[in-house]
């Protein structure tokens, strides 16, 4: 009873910081929104900060960044969509990207000491001042003894406390949006803030985004042009992580690019290409791609950083999503269509044609269009639309893959407002499809299948062992007036155990032959 009392007042003084930053239906947005959201909109103002931002992003960054890391990385995936929330409104929420007020030096320096089990001075020959600090960590520009120059990541002191609290309050706050909202379930707003909790909570521990690191640095070879650091092992822990420095311009810094004679529509498609690579190909991806965590080289080499949040998907999850993708690259929305059904994303009661229909009216009007010409916000408001039309609930899995292609495309927008989506993203799909249902999938499902036959042939001996001591007990059991039904289910039984040995039998000769 005390938790919930206390989430719901974790819950009031997010309302309350949101209006004091006049963040919630805020003065330059009233025109666009229905009378009761104008009437709390102006009882919000009478509490809000006087002298306030002038800028909407900028006094909704200040309510997040009070409100803590939660509430930031949503406003991370807000502010690469300039195209959807306005480019005033994206700017101002720029700032939540790596601009936070750091901790101080002797608290970073007490941390690695306590973690890494030695003295600063004996770990690295130079430790410099915090060059960037997030919601959950900061990094320091570092020396090893051995000259190497790497970046040194440190956990904010206390923030696995402040991260279990939040998720506590975000998970009451879904339970009252279901409980009151009733049209809100097909959202799965539990399912979501499990999902986003899950990958707060695997962000306190660095030793784990050392090995997502290491893992996306392997699957990074499917894509065209992706680096990622090397992890320096020895020096990382729990709290710590170490890894090669990049010396590289910040994809926030678009002037900076410019300047490089980077070409910025080619880094654009190389970073769609990344994204579907990664995740087609070796079915991971980096799931926190917003400008600041992306960098490019003076080579004009894409590199990756910050893998506290790593997307991963399983074969089948792949080939759905290649299939979808497919059909809307060839147009094919009748293949797309199927593709959802088979996955099971749109209810069977529903018309497989009506559904092809409906990804036709979204498709074409901006098939083969470059980013400037499409109207993105207009493009997801029909997507829910039609969601809500086709009872498609949000797919938990798929959470972190819809909220990394919402950044991704973002940014490549950010870096090239010509950007053609469809071209950037036909290689990486088609490289797919030609692997996945050509040949030499077609090969890797028939030795899949050997092998499912395989490990059936190998449980056979213990599954006639236990109907060998079933029948036993059957038969020395006392006499009892038997039903016709079960002869029935014995003889079936038997008939079906008969004729999987059979199979059983013939899959394992084949296979040791």
């Amino acid at each position: 009873m005390f938790a919930t009392v206390s989430h719901l007042a974790r819950l009031a003084r997010v309302a309350w910081t949101l209006a004091r930053h006049d963040a919630i239906f805020p003065a330059e947005y009233q025109a666009v929104f229905p009378a009761p959201a104008r009437w709390m909109g102006r009882l919000a103002r009478l509490i809000a900060i006087r002298d306030r931002a002038a800028n909407p992003g900028v006094r909704l960054a200040h309510a997040l960044e009070a409100l803590g890391p939660a509430y930031v990385k949503f406003g991370q995936v807000l502010a690469t969509r300039a195209d959807v929330i306005g480019a005033q409104f994206a700017q101002g929420l720029a700032r939540l990207q790596d601009r936070m007020a750091p901790f101080p030096d002797a608290q970073a320096r007490a941390i690695i000491e306590a973690e890494l089990g030695a003295p600063v001075d004996q770990l690295f020959a130079e430790l410099g001042p915090s060059i960037a600090a997030a919601s959950i960590a900061q990094v320091h520009k570092a020396v090893t003894p051995d000259g190497r120059t790497v970046a040194v990541k440190i956990l904010r002191p206390g923030i696995d406390q402040r991260i279990a609290r939040d998720i506590a309050a975000l998970r009451l706050g879904a339970r009252l949006a279901e409980g009151l909202f009733p049209q809100s379930r097909r959202m799965e707003p539990r399912a979501f803030v499990e999902t986003v909790a899950r990958s707060l909570v695997l962000e306190l521990d660095l030793r784990l985004e050392a090995a997502s690191a290491s893992e996306l640095a392997e699957a990074s070879l499917a894509a065209e042009n992706l680096s990622v650091p090397e992890v320096d092992w020895a020096r990382t822990a729990k709290r710590v992580l170490t890894l090669q420095w990049v010396d590289a311009i910040p994809l926030t810094d678009c002037a900076a690019i410019e300047a490089a004679g980077i070409d910025r529509d080619k880094l654009a498609r190389d970073l769609t290409d990344a994204f579907l690579s990664t995740a087609l190909e070796r079915g991971v991806f980096h799931a926190d791609m917003h400008a600041g965590n992306l960098f490019v080289g003076r080579d004009g080499r894409l590199w990756a950083v910050d893998f506290g949040i790593m997307g991963r998907l399983g074969r089948e999850e792949r080939r759905y999503l290649a299939l979808i993708l497919n059909g809307f690259l060839t147009r094919d929305y009748d293949g797309a269509a199927e593709a959802h059904f088979q996955a099971g994303y749109v209810p069977g009661r529903h018309s497989r044609a009506d559904f092809a229909s409906a990804l036709r009216a979204v498709a074409e009007p901006i098939f083969g269009k470059n980013a400037n010409e499409v109207a993105m916000s207009r493009v997801l408001l029909q997507l829910f639309e039609i969601t809500d039309l086709f009872d498609m609930h949000l797919q938990p899995q798929l959470v972190l893959l819809q909220k990394t292609m919402v950044q991704a495309e973002g940014v490549c927008r950010m870096l090239s407002p010509q950007h053609n989506m469809w071209e950037a993203s036909a290689p990486a799909v088609t490289r797919f499809m030609r692997r996945e249902l050509g040949p030499e999938g077609l090969a890797r499902d028939f030795v899949r299948d050997l092998e499912a036959l395989r490990a059936s042939a190998m449980a056979l001996p213990a599954t006639l062992e236990r109907l060998t001591l079933a029948a036993e007990r059957l038969t020395s059991a006392p006499p009892q007036p038997t039903k016709q039904g079960d002869w029935l289910l014995v003889v079936a039984v038997a008939g079906i155990t008969l004729l999987g040995a059979v199979i059983g039998a013939w899959a394992y000769a084949s296979l040791v032959s």
